[in-house]
Formats: C-alpha cells, sequence, structure tokens
C-alpha cells in the first residue's frame, strides 16, 4: 500500500456518514406502539366467531336505523360500515366529498399535539385501489377506546380483551380437534378366538368410520376348559371423557366475557330469557354502548362538516320503558293539573322538574 492510499482512507473516514436512529421514548416508539395495535386487533383471533359476529351485528343494526339530524351524508349504509369498523378496528376513517363520504380500507397519519394533521389514505376500488392525501378537516375519523399512549388510534373490544378472545380460540380449537381425530362412538367388543380374515371380514361389515364397533379377541384365558368370564364379554367405549376439564363451561363463559366487552348482557343469548330480560337487554346495548359510539359521531361530524349533527338511536331502537314512560307522563300531567289548580307559576314547576333532572 502506497503513500497516497493512506491519505485517502483518512479523507473517507473524515466524511463518512453515521446512521441515526430514533429514540424509542419518541414518536417512532408511539407510531410503533400505534401500528402493533392496529395489526393485532385484526389478529382474526375470535372476530369470525359466531359470538362476536352476533355482536357486531347489533352493533351495525342499532347505528344504521339511528336518527340523523343536521346532515345528508351519514346514509344507513355508511352507519353501518361505521358500526362494523369500530367494532373490529376500533376506529373508522371516511373521506368527505361535496355530496358524499368515501370509505377508507387503510390510512395512515400524522399528528400535531397529538390531534391528526394528514391523512394517507386508501381507497378500495374494484379491479384497485387507489392512495390519496387529504387535510384532517377532510377526513371523518371515529376512534373508540382510545389509549393515552395513542389517543388519534382507536382499539377493538377483542383488542382490549385480548385474553378472553384468545382462551375462546383455543377452546373452540381443541374441541374441533376432538371431534375431528377422536374416536368418537366407537367400541371395542371381545370375540371368541377365530381366523384373523373372518375378523377382518367381519370388521369391515359395520359401515363407518366413526362410530365403528371394533372387534377383538378375548383377552381371558381359559384354564382347564372353563367358560370365559362374563366381565370379559362387554363392550368398551374408547369415546374421550371431557368432562373432566369442563369445556362447555368454560366456552360458556369466554363467550359471555366476549359478549361483555361489546356492551351486550349475555343474557340476550339465554335459552330461557323472556321478555322483560331481553328489553332489558336492548336498553342496556343501546343506552351504555350505541348512544355513546353515536356521541362521538356526532361530535366529529359537527366539527367537520360544520353543521350541529345530533344522532340517537334510543328512540329508533325503542330501547326505553313503555310502561315507566306511561306512568312518568301520567304523573307529569297530574302534578301541572295541580300545580294549575293550586296556581303556582310555570317558572316554579320548570325548576321543579329541573330538581328532577329534566332539562326542558
Amino acid at each position: 500500500m502506497g503513500i497516497m492510499d493512506f491519505f485517502r482512507r483518512e479523507k473517507v473516514a473524515e466524511t463518512a456518514t453515521f446512521e441515526k436512529r430514533s429514540a424509542m421514548s419518541g414518536f417512532t416508539a408511539a407510531l410503533m406502539s400505534a401500528r402493533e395495535s392496529y395489526i393485532s386487533g385484526r389478529a382474526g383471533i375470535a372476530e369470525l366467531s359466531a359470538t362476536a359476529q352476533s355482536c357486531i351485528s347489533l352493533w351495525e343494526h342499532g347505528l344504521s336505523i339511528a336518527d340523523v339530524t343536521g346532515t345528508d351524508l351519514l346514509t344507513r349504509r355508511h352507519m353501518a360500515m361505521i358500526a362494523r369498523s369500530l367494532a373490529l378496528r376500533g376506529e373508522a376513517v371516511m373521506l368527505i366529498r361535496d355530496t358524499r363520504l368515501v370509505p377508507c380500507a387503510d390510512w395512515d397519519l400524522r399528528t400535531r399535539d397529538g390531534r391528526p394533521a394528514a391523512y394517507r389514505v386508501s381507497i378500495s376500488e374494484a379491479g384497485g385501489g387507489r392512495t390519496e392525501t387529504a387535510l384532517s378537516a377532510e377526513v371523518l375519523h371515529i376512534a373508540i377506546g382510545a389509549d393515552v399512549a395513542a389517543p388519534w388510534a382507536g382499539q377493538a373490544p377483542l383488542r382490549r380483551a385480548s385474553l378472553t378472545a384468545g382462551l375462546l380460540q383455543a377452546i373452540e380449537a381443541s374441541l374441533g380437534e376432538v371431534f375431528e381425530n377422536a374416536p368418537l362412538g366407537s367400541q371395542i367388543v371381545p370375540f371368541p378366538e377365530s381366523a384373523e380374515t373372518d375378523m377382518n371380514n367381519l370388521g369391515r361389515s359395520f359401515r363407518g368410520q366413526r362410530g365403528r364397533v371394533m372387534l377383538r379377541e378375548s383377552v381371558a384365558v381359559t384354564a382347564a376348559g372353563g367358560p370365559q368370564p362374563q366381565a370379559d364379554w362387554r363392550p368398551q367405549s374408547v369415546t374421550p371423557d371431557l368432562r373432566g376439564v369442563l369445556p362447555v363451561e368454560t366456552l360458556h363463559a369466554t363467550r359471555d366475557a366476549i359478549c361483555g366487552a361489546f356492551g351486550v348482557l349475555p343474557a340476550l343469548f339465554s335459552h330461557d330469557g323472556q321478555g322483560p330480560l331481553v328489553r332489558e337487554a336492548q336498553r342496556h346495548l343501546a343506552q351504555w354502548t350505541l348512544q355513546p359510539i353515536c356521541e362521538c359521531i356526532a361530535e366529529e361530524a359537527t366539527e367537520k362538516l360544520g353543521t350541529a349533527v345530533t344522532l340517537d338511536c334510543m328512540r329508533p331502537t325503542q330501547s326505553f320503558d313503555a310502561g315507566g314512560s306511561a306512568r312518568a307522563i301520567s304523573a307529569l300531567v297530574a302534578a301541572m293539573a295541580q300545580a294549575k289548580e293550586a296556581g303556582l307559576p310555570p317558572l316554579a314547576l320548570a325548576a321543579a322538574f329541573r330538581r328532577l333532572d329534566w332539562q326542558e
């Protein structure tokens, strides 16, 4: 190596660039955490089970019939898509156009002060999709179950109940393997000593692989020409006994937990549920789950559409106590009649109603 090569190596070392990485406590870590939550929420664990789909259908149908006031963009179809996306992903994104909302299949965003500032959305099309860039004012973004580490990203109910969802998936997979591979209904029947060919022919005469009768020679040894013991001739079942692991009880418990994660009372799917129980379950779902979601949608739509938007799912779903409402109306009418007879001014009656949390 010559002297010029030595100086050339020194020059390259002086001008070398160093690779820089973001700290794990900064934006990169938050973005990776949010993306991991988004992917994990769509992992497919228990999302395709009948329990989860029943709860998702209740969300879809409950929001699709909600009363929308103040805009024509939130149609029944859009409300159903928003409900399904919220149930499976925890958030829904739609691009605002002049006369319609365009649902987005995937999106990436940029935030400022924890609030979205710009989006890069993917829109599905027949034959292939396209990608567009839009400001936050052009996008309707609804999120539920947001975490303080990523307030712009929502979390699905199954994501927040991942242990229960994983247990349900494990139980269903285990039961599926048992019903697929276990010798259910099969029996072992002792048979007197005979030629192996005759036993095989007789064994094949019993049709069916599952529940078949298997013939085996007697295991008891005849001593001095005595008769075979009768206990040896009893058929023995080889069906596995699963009662010790309580699969049915565990399956019901995990299904009830999944229903609870979606805000659905498990009693709604009870076999012996009566009318009052079903009505209470519907009222609980609409009052404590669907109506708060409607309020979030209305708040986002009011901010982005520039007009006051209200949503009500309580009236269309009839999720109120009809008997209690009738009694309340009767009491109110009687109270107003008595107040009029007593000569009380309307302001005094209104103040009394406000004491009972009536706003108007």
